[in-house]
């Protein structure tokens, strides 16, 4: 009787181990596989108010700052000034021998000064024979009044005088083109000579710090790069360069948001102007900000980027760029509903900082996956594991 009680009392004991066994692998297995679906974030739809963002490159600057070219290939003499000095209005920053640049503005000069006597002797010249000419014309109508001269001595006058006239305006349009060509020339050696006085000095035009100084004692300075850069004193401005599609839409005084990753810093700039001509090599439009008093540690040269909000659409839904998937020139999203992603196609309009117009496709109160939306299909089951729910 006992044998038989020890028996069942093993048996009991055996059962009792195989259903712990059991439940402990039913729940070992639970906790590797997790609960069904796949895992997604989530947050609600809703409608919403954007800003078009266009982000450009741009350049600190000072309002003032001065650039120094050369006018050709010059050997740089001697040094006085280094970037990062401060320099005053009338410093001299370097010498060059400018032999051969002088040489050419004094020629261009004379030609300048040639052409533009030769224009006015020859203007009183064609003058007097314009002149005599239409007094010919006078006094041959005259003599016909009194039967003096016949219709055809008066006809060949009036030939005589439309001829002058004609050559007149002929000369002097070849003679003002000659004083425009001779004109530009020396212009443009005005402007990289203005800097420079007769013994190849390179003066500074304003007083502020040398951003840049490419001239060293013994080298060559080139036409394509300046000799210096000065930044003036005190206000800082913001240049960019904008395509032809964004400058219609900006004007003086309206704003724009600047980050300066050098120094981290972020601040709001006025638009001062913008150019209504593109630049000829990169068919840009130059953008002017002014930028705020209060912004602190600019230098000339700094890089900036420029974010100018244009368009604006208001109670429109607007839902995080980053849950847009893209399949050839298809946008669609996932939704979540009862459980179950949801494929949605949707048409897009404006785009601003992270987040992008949706103008069809969605409502607002629709759950829309954040994350994990690329790794669904559609009818597949989810779980939220954080977001809305």
């Amino acid at each position: 009787m006992k044998h038989r009680d020890k028996q069942l009392t093993a048996l009991l004991l055996a059962a009792v181990m195989t259903a712990s066994l059991t439940a402990c692998g039913e729940k070992k297995a639970e906790e590797e596989t997790g609960p069904a679906g796949v895992a997604v974030q989530v947050e609600t739809v809703a409608a919403d108010t954007i800003t078009a963002a266009n982000k450009v490159s741009g350049r600190i600057s000072a309002d003032n700052e001065a650039t120094i070219m050369a006018a050709s290939t010059a050997k740089c003499t001697a040094v006085f000034k280094n970037a990062g000095d401060t320099v005053e209005k009338g410093d001299v920053l370097c010498t060059l021998d400018m032999g051969s640049t002088l040489a050419s503005y004094d020629a261009a000069r004379i030609s300048y000064d040639a052409a533009v006597r030769s224009y006015q002797d020859q203007k009183s010249i064609l003058d007097k024979q314009v002149k005599l000419a239409k007094d010919n014309v006078d006094n041959t109508k005259a003599l016909y009044e009194i039967g003096a001269a016949s219709k055809l001595e008066v006809d060949n006058a009036e030939i005589s005088y439309e001829s002058a006239a004609a050559s007149r305006a002929s000369a002097l349009a070849q003679l003002e083109a000659g004083i425009q060509n001779a004109k530009s020339g020396l212009e443009q050696l005005d402007v990289v000579m203005d800097n420079v006085d007769k013994e190849g000095n390179v003066i500074a035009p304003v007083s502020g710090t040398l951003v840049t100084m490419n001239a060293s004692e013994g080298a060559y300075v080139s036409s394509s790069m300046p000799v210096a850069v000065i930044g003036g004193a005190g206000q800082m401005k913001v240049t960019a360069s904008v395509s032809e599609t964004l400058v219609p839409k900006l004007s003086a005084g309206d704003t724009a948001d600047v980050y300066v990753s050098s120094l981290d810093a972020h601040f709001t700039a006025t638009i001062s102007s913008v150019e209504r001509a593109a630049n000829m090599q990169t068919k840009l439009y130059a953008v002017t900000l002014t930028v705020p008093a209060d912004a602190e540690g600019l230098l000339s040269g700094m890089f900036a980027e420029v974010t100018f909000h244009t368009d604006v659409s208001e109670n429109t839904i607007v839902i995080p760029t980053e849950a847009i998937l893209t399949e050839h020139d298809t946008q669609y999203v996932f939704v979540v509903e009862d459980d179950t992603a949801r494929y949605a196609e949707i048409t897009t309009g404006l785009t601003g900082s992270g987040v992008t117009e949706v103008t069809s496709g969605l409502k607002a109160g629709q759950k829309l996956v954040t994350v994990g939306q690329a790794y669904l299909s559609d009818g597949d089951a989810v779980r939220v594991v954080s977001g809305e729910e």
